[in-house]
């Protein structure tokens, strides 16, 4: 369910026409997009758009519930894993709400996101900075 304002046509029109449960992925430059699912492909350079960056464009716009990450992402990317964190508990302060947390293997992760609405490609080349954001009622 939509939040607010953002410039980004595409990512503005998918958050938007979201409903309760319904997931989005946000990725790095690396992860395969089913070819079933809707690519928003933001990437320009390495690193441009940033993994950080494009979580902070959605959270602004859109209200999750849950978040799925590859176990892989903790380990592996600390500081990256540690940030996005911070953000989601950021985000539970100013919704009121508590945001669920869960752990797959990453081969389960790149299964997963075949129910994502939309994959949302970022220019990230940090291995598993990748998010699967699961829709909430702003109610």
């Amino acid at each position: 369910m939509k939040k607010s304002a953002l410039i980004n046509a595409e990512l503005s029109y998918i958050v938007a026409t979201l409903g309760h449960t319904d997931e989005i992925t946000i990725c790095d430059a690396g992860l395969p997009v089913p070819d079933e699912t809707q690519r928003i492909d933001l990437a320009l350079i390495p690193g441009v758009p940033a993994f950080i960056d494009t979580v902070k464009a959605v959270l602004g716009e859109m209200q999750i519930e849950g978040i799925v990450l590859a176990e892989e992402f903790l380990h592996v990317s600390p500081d990256h894993h540690h940030a996005l964190i911070e953000l989601i508990r950021n985000e539970e302060e100013l919704c009121g709400k508590s945001i669920n947390i869960s752990y797959v293997s990453h081969e389960e992760f790149k299964v997963h996101t075949q129910n994502s609405k939309a994959v949302i490609r970022t220019g990230e080349c940090t291995p598993y900075a990748n998010v699967i954001f699961q829709s909430g009622v702003v109610f």
